[in-house]
């Protein structure tokens, strides 16, 4: 049931984000567009409540509970810039805006940037961590939570490996390429 219901929060998630942005673009309704936009962290709540109401029916803890967490901490994280972004690509697409700006390319500024994005995984393992902690509380029973503790782990692997690819921007920043300095004269060649 818990699984069922993070692939439904899953594709809920792209229904709403897709249906809000064609309201807000499309039919030129902004604020039922924004208004639709915002019901988004409902599902969160609703999967939230379902595990939370499965580990009270007396459900063994589970991957699936621990999956469920993740996948809250990874909404919570990352959400609101994928929203963002795809927002700033339907205004260009179907309201005439300008294209949104990218990521920086090269340099610090890309370091930058990919430090912000890493921020974002810190904050979801942070909030996965914390429910994943609730959950071991709320069932009270140290001997059939490890499944909920190994998905802690999980999730702070994934943070530190996402941190080290971060780094890598930092220590090793890509160059911009030389700027082409223009059209060159061709050579000749005389024939004799």
């Amino acid at each position: 049931m818990v699984v069922t219901l993070i692939v439904i929060c899953e594709v809920g998630f792209w229904v709403l984000l897709v249906t809000g942005l064609a309201v807000r673009y499309l039919l030129k309704m902004p604020r039922t567009g924004a208004a639709l936009l915002l019901c988004e962290p409902l599902l969160e709540v609703v999967l939230l409540v379902v595990t939370a109401m499965d580990l009270k029916s007396g459900a063994e803890p589970s991957w699936k509970h621990g999956l469920a967490a993740l996948y809250i901490g990874y909404t919570v994280g990352h959400g609101h810039r994928t929203v963002k972004w795809l927002d700033g690509h339907a205004a260009h697409r179907l309201a005439g805006a300008p294209r949104p700006v990218g990521p920086p390319r090269y340099g610090m500024a890309r370091a930058r940037h990919e430090g912000r994005v890493w921020l974002g995984t810190l904050v979801g393992a942070a909030v996965a961590t914390v429910l994943l902690w609730l959950a071991i509380l709320y069932v009270g029973d140290a001997s059939r939570t490890s499944s909920l503790r190994s998905w802690m782990g999980a999730a702070w692997r994934t943070a530190g490996l996402h941190g080290l690819v971060a780094l890598s921007y930092a220590i090793w920043p890509r160059k911009a390429p030389e700027p082409d300095p223009g059209p060159r004269e061709p050579v000749r060649v005389e024939r004799r």
